[in-house]
């Protein structure tokens, strides 16, 4: 059955929703269950997770930017806005590999910003444009589909790209924040935080790169629906 211009849940649309609902679960699990595994292992490191980031950020040439905690799980992230490296509790107080690592990733965005690194310095501008197109795109495109206007859908559909576009800048700088932690526990610690260091971030970085390819998909499946109605 087809809505509007041909937007609905026909069998193709199942299949796209399907396999980015694999991916997305997939990726979700694997990164909870590494994660899981390197928190009961102890870092090699004197100090929790906030502790070795606020090492690595000041010999990182990062030694303004702050650290709080932030409620959740995995809920870490770094804000150039406030300048701060925001932890969550387990990852703030706590000084297993898994709470290490992460807390050095977010560190590795601060360093990021500090250098004048530029794929993060493309993402930051972007970011305006992307909080509207995220928020816009499938409101205009049922819009677009009920009123039969193509023009819209097309617009919808740039929207759409905006945001992937978002997504594919934002996959360097995620891995680049991943090496720069792992490079720094390597050179600072020892083998067992480097192993599980380079495991709890890859399997961070493949929840980027499921979203990335999910919402891919999705833009082509739109994309080939709008060429053939």
């Amino acid at each position: 059955m087809y809505y509007g211009i041909g937007y609905g849940f026909d069998t193709m649309y199942l299949v796209v929703i399907g396999i980015s609902l694999l991916l997305g679960v997939g990726t979700q699990s694997y990164i909870k269950h590494t994660y899981s595994k390197w928190s009961k292992v102890d870092a090699s490191f004197r100090g929790t997770g906030a502790d070795v980031a606020r090492r690595m950020l000041d010999e990182g040439g990062a030694g303004a930017v702050g650290i709080t905690r932030v409620a959740g799980s995995l809920t870490d992230y770094y804000d150039p806005r406030d300048n701060n490296l925001h932890l969550s509790e387990d990852n703030y107080a706590r000084g297993s590999v898994a709470s290490v690592a992460v807390a050095c990733h977010e560190a590795g965005h601060a360093v990021q910003t500090a250098r004048g690194y530029v794929p993060i310095k493309i993402r930051s501008a972007l970011v305006p444009v992307v909080n509207f197109a995220s928020s816009a795109w499938f409101v205009i495109l049922i819009i677009g589909t009920s009123l039969s206007f193509m023009g819209l859908v097309r617009f919808a559909l740039i929207l759409y790209a905006a945001t992937i576009v978002f997504q594919l800048v934002t996959l360097p700088v995620e891995i680049n924040a991943s090496r720069r932690a792992v490079a720094y526990l390597s050179a600072q610690g020892s083998s067992i935080d480097q192993e599980g260091a380079k495991q709890v971030l890859t399997a961070a970085a493949l929840t980027y790169v499921a979203a990335a390819l999910a919402s891919l998909l999705q833009f082509l499946y739109l994309l080939a629906r709008t060429q053939r109605d």
